[in-house]
């Protein structure tokens, strides 16, 4: 039933979005289409509130303002929703409302510098407050006086008044605490605009398989996690992913450069009813200026951008996340300088899984350097897994995912491992031939994650597929971690019988001689030339 109502949704949404369709840059629409949505929920969410407190006096929210002690009952539903919601909207600022007023008696009506009144009121409510970090700014991008929505102020205005009315007649089911049905729609719009929109898509959205196999990764032996992080989180997928994992996670944290991204991510978060004392996202360059550099994750989870450019300066050979190694990634390619990143923010019981090309696996000079001393000097990593390529939003490279701890003989014990090599060997499975081609993407499909899940969990070495390599084995490789050097993946070419062949071809030479003669024959009865 969940799913017909998620599908149902999906469907609603997606056809309000193709209104925009056309008539903006698809990548301003989509921040329109998810801002209307976002602002819909938090009205629904603040109407329902204020009704519960409103309950015993007898009396709905939509006819406080008129009410004889209005300021006080306002006051209070204030209070009381910027502690629970985080935000406040008064009855005349709700969705509802402002969709009604913008199409009353069925004619379209200015509503527009209405709308971006109680945008910023929504903003300004939670000035001062615990919340204000978590609201702040969230509709900068949501600009209607934008030209890109009108030629005329009045063009503009008739375009989110449409709008506004169609979403008015959706059914967000947000009194059904069962399911997250709103929340995954929402993800299923961001991955929509994410699947049209190239190079740009790999900014703000991993493919949810992927990002399926990093969450079920980290989340091996555990029910509840008190932390998880994503250092270039994007608009959160991944985060929200770890979350459906486990029972509980008690936290999310994360780091977005993309002021719009940013907004987004923040924007997912709540819709997906994380409580925004749970989750604290920062808009801030995550190797230059990390924001929770003292802190220590049980799960970390990332998509870096790949072969990122960083400035490399001299000075991070005093940073603590660069400083043991000795080496700085190159300034042109930052794939370990995020590495090294998240292995100074992961917790000693931790692990970590993130996306890199496979450069990482095998590049010399100082990311060769920064490899041997992750296996050879600290022994982090536990599995080296390579994926299709074209799996991925705008790029067709090939990728791996590098699973690393820092513990690996505590870990082994605690999950009760059989293997005992376990902590002194690497796991290399090639999942890279294991996919479904949808159109002009490869998709992981659910038997191939979870092939790859229960080959890690179990350490399975299975021929052409996965391999435990002995630390020993991977020092005579010189560190060079490039799977086919651990994954015989070789198919030999079936044995080639000659004489069977020679057969062939003088039966072959009988049948050309026979249809030669039939045409030759045709020819003469027809007074022409034969073509030989």
């Amino acid at each position: 039933m969940a799913d017909d109502k998620k599908q149902l949704l999906e469907q609603q949404l997606w056809k309000i979005a193709d209104t925009l369709r056309g008539k903006i840059n698809p990548d301003d629409f989509r921040d329109y289409i998810l801002g209307f949505i976002f602002y819909k929920y938090l009205s629904e969410k603040m109407n329902t509130y204020a009704n519960d407190i409103l309950k015993p006096d007898k009396l709905t929210y939509d006819e406080i303002e008129t009410h004889k002690e209005s300021k006080i009952y306002l006051a209070e539903i204030k209070a009381q929703a910027l502690n629970k919601l985080g935000y406040f909207l008064k009855p005349s600022e709700l969705f509802g409302e402002l969709a009604r007023r913008g199409n009353a008696e069925g004619k379209s009506k200015f509503i527009l510098t209405d709308l971006t009144a109680v945008l910023n009121s929504i903003q300004q409510s939670t000035m001062g407050s615990e919340s204000e970090e978590d609201f702040g700014h969230l509709f900068d991008d949501l600009d209607l006086t934008s030209y890109k929505l009108g030629k005329t102020e009045n063009d503009k205005n008739e375009l989110i008044v449409k709008v506004l009315s169609h979403l008015k007649e959706v059914d967000f089911d947000l009194q059904n605490t069962t399911s997250d049905v709103l929340g995954d729609a929402y993800e299923y719009l961001i991955g929509k605009f994410a699947s049209g929109a190239g190079k740009k898509a790999g900014e703000f959205y991993t493919p949810q398989q992927v990002s399926m196999v990093l969450a079920r990764l980290v989340t091996v032996g555990k029910t509840k996690l008190k932390s998880v992080y994503d250092p270039t989180c994007g608009s959160g997928s991944l985060l929200l992913r770890v979350a459906k994992e486990v029972k509980e996670v008690s936290a999310f944290y994360g780091q977005e450069s993309n002021p719009t991204t940013y907004n987004l991510c923040r924007m997912n978060m709540i819709m997906h009813d994380v409580h925004y004392k749970k989750f604290d996202i920062k808009n801030e360059d995550t190797l230059e200026r990390p924001q929770h550099f003292d802190m220590r994750f049980e799960a970390i989870v990332a998509n870096p951008p790949f072969s990122a450019e960083w400035s490399a300066s001299p000075l991070f050979m005093s940073d603590d996340r660069y400083a043991p190694y000795g080496r700085l990634a190159p300034k042109g390619t930052a794939d370990f300088a995020f590495v090294q990143h998240m292995i100074h923010q992961l917790d000693d019981n931790g692990t970590m899984a993130c996306v890199l090309p496979h450069g990482v696996l095998f590049r010399g000079g100082a990311e060769g350097h920064i490899r041997e001393y992750l296996i050879k000097e600290k022994n982090y990593l536990d599995a080296v897994i390579g994926l299709p390529s074209n799996i991925f939003y705008g790029t067709g490279i090939p990728t791996c995912i590098l699973v690393l701890k820092k513990d690996r003989k505590k870990d082994a014990e605690r999950t009760g491992s059989v293997h005992a090599e376990r902590s002194r060997s690497v796991l290399f499975i090639d999942a890279s031939q294991h996919f479904e081609k949808v159109k002009t993407q490869n998709v992981l499909r659910s038997e191939d994650i979870d092939r790859i899940i229960d080959t890690y969990k179990n350490r399975t070495k299975t021929d052409k597929y996965s391999h435990e390599a002995l630390l020993s084995e991977i020092a005579e490789n010189d560190y060079n971690l490039n799977i086919p050097r651990y994954v015989d993946t070789f198919e030999e070419e079936e044995t080639i019988d000659l004489s069977s062949v020679s057969s062939e071809l003088k039966k072959l030479e009988k049948e050309i001689k026979i249809t030669d003669a039939v045409i030759a024959d045709y020819c003469k009865q027809l007074g022409i030339d034969t073509p030989f």
